[in-house]
């Protein structure tokens, strides 16, 4: 990851106000305008905070299509575009993750509205009254002079309240307003660099299948893993079959059983289901289910070889590769698959992507930022199956995986 983004994505998960430093020294002028007191909200409010968070994303983004031109004319493509395409998934996860949270502060104040409605149209009143009364008729009382002195003093008692509740009122609206501004403002901006992300995972789907740089390739067996897959009538079978096909994983490899509740997700989603957890049908799989959006990039956690590629009765396209001998992972459920079998991969490797299609640029923006605000699995249409295995038995991969900010567990 180049410097920018490091930097951006680094100050985002410090907090909103490190976030807010880095943001216009990198990128420019951000999602939401409107001067100083806007930039000072938002490390004051939970609406600004949620802004500040949404602008660090924002930033993200921006700096990642920014390498794009840079990535095409990398020695090296398919990392450099595996960057790219990576940092921008981030960033739309953690735009992502502000939308929501805005969104959530505007329905915790719309609710407030609704349970004192009846209190703030009193106060409304009562300060309208105020204002188009002469302080001169107000201060009459036809009691006299005494009564006079005694509703001045009253009148002089109740102003500052009415004043306190509406300058309450007054902040409370200036969140729903700035909330409304970021997501109006992110709409716009998501849709220009949809087509440009488009063509980097096009580029990206050419440029592995053309890699010179990858290591030799290590025990090709097409006819046996052919007949295996024939022969086999579920991923168990199939998966079992690999693993007692002896071969030697090729170039020694790190300490894969020390990696052991360190790894990263192949992929940027929701676990919707985790290990063995029946879904409606009541069906248990061994493995985790992500719910991810269409088109995105799925990557090998850890240096492997790759034992298998392509379809699999009704899982789509299937990538099992071996990060240790005795150790199988296994991804479910790809549109296209990189590599062959026998093709040693690196940490971080692309082994795919998702299918499905994003809406049109005109319409992409508005989309993401509803589905934003319903969270969850919204706007994530597809999903990744994740196995992992040693010799027969499968392993939780709670066990293994590390949730980050961006790859969050199914919100109830």
């Amino acid at each position: 990851m180049s410097r920018a983004l490091g930097l951006v994505l680094a100050a985002m998960l410090a907090g909103p106000a490190a976030a807010q430093e880095v943001v216009e020294d990198i990128t420019g002028p951000g999602l939401v305008t409107g001067g100083p007191d806007l930039a000072e909200s938002a490390v004051l409010t939970p609406a600004g905070r949620a802004v500040a968070d949404a602008e660090a994303a924002a930033a993200l983004l921006r700096a990642a299509l920014a390498q794009l031109s840079e990535a095409v004319a990398a020695d090296d493509q398919v990392v450099a575009l595996t960057e790219v395409i990576r940092a921008y998934e981030l960033g739309l996860a953690a735009l992502r993750d502000g939308l929501r949270q805005a969104h959530a502060r505007e329905l915790e104040l719309r609710e407030r509205f609704e349970a004192q409605s009846a209190q703030l149209s009193r106060v409304l009143g009562a300060m309208t009254a105020l204002q188009q009364s002469p302080e001169t008729t107000m201060l009459l009382h036809p009691a006299g002079a005494l009564s006079n002195a005694r509703s001045g003093m009253i009148l002089s008692d109740v102003t500052p309240g009415l004043r306190a509740q509406a300058e309450a009122l007054q902040a409370d609206l200036d969140e729903i307003a700035t909330v409304r501004a970021l997501q109006a403002n992110a709409s716009a901006m998501l849709g220009n660099g949809l087509a440009s992300m488009q063509e980097a995972r096009r580029l990206l789907a050419s440029a592995a299948g053309d890699r010179s740089s990858m290591p030799p390739r290590y025990a090709e067996d097409p006819e046996e893993l052919q007949a295996l897959r024939e022969a086999a009538d579920s991923l168990d079978d199939f998966a079992r079959g690999i693993a007692r096909m002896e071969k030697d994983v090729g170039p020694p490899m790190e300490d894969f059983e020390g990696a052991q509740g360190s790894l990263r997700l192949p992929v940027v989603g929701t676990v919707l289901r985790p290990y063995n957890e029946p879904d409606a049908a009541g069906v248990r799989r061994p493995g985790w289910v992500i719910a991810t959006a269409p088109a995105a990039l799925v990557q090998t956690p850890w240096p492997a070889t790759i034992r298998y590629r392509g379809p699999f009765l009704d899982y789509g396209n299937v990538m099992i590769v071996e990060p240790a001998r005795g150790y199988l992972m296994i991804f479910a459920g790809l549109s296209q698959v990189f590599g062959e079998v026998g093709d040693v991969l690196a940490a971080g490797d692309p082994v795919g992507l998702m299918g499905g299609a994003e809406a049109p640029a005109q319409e992409f923006g508005a989309r993401f930022v509803a589905d934003a605000a319903m969270g969850g699995a919204a706007g994530r249409p597809e999903t990744l199956y994740l196995e992992l295995r040693r010799g027969n038995e499968t392993l939780d991969p709670a066990e293994w995986f590390v949730l980050n900010p961006f790859v969050e567990p199914q919100q109830d």
